[in-house]
């Protein structure tokens, strides 16, 4: 469920595929963040934040199934970005 912050917006998800959140699922979620140029898009693991926009980050992460992600977008298409990413993530990337 999406909800709106002073700045964007913020969305909480579950990881379904069983691979998690490995390389080619974690190229689309940067692929998408990067989209939205005038959008900051951050993404938190048991209170670790980083940049959505990273691939690095978002592998280091280490998202595993069953993994709670805290999706959070500041700027211009931030709706749009949290709406685009939140549909990735519980469509399993393709792989469910």
């Amino acid at each position: 469920m999406m909800e709106q912050t002073q700045t964007g917006h913020r969305a909480t998800v579950t990881i379904p595929n069983s691979l998690g959140l490995h390389l080619r699922p974690a190229s689309q979620l940067v692929k998408i963040a990067s989209k939205y140029e005038k959008c900051d898009v951050f993404l938190t693991k048991d209170g670790q934040s980083i940049n959505a926009k990273s691939i690095m980050g978002v592998i280091m992460l280490a998202a595993e199934q069953g993994s709670e992600l805290i999706l959070e977008a500041n700027g211009e298409g931030s709706e749009e970005a949290i709406r685009e990413l939140v549909a990735l993530i519980e469509s399993g990337f393709g792989e469910t």
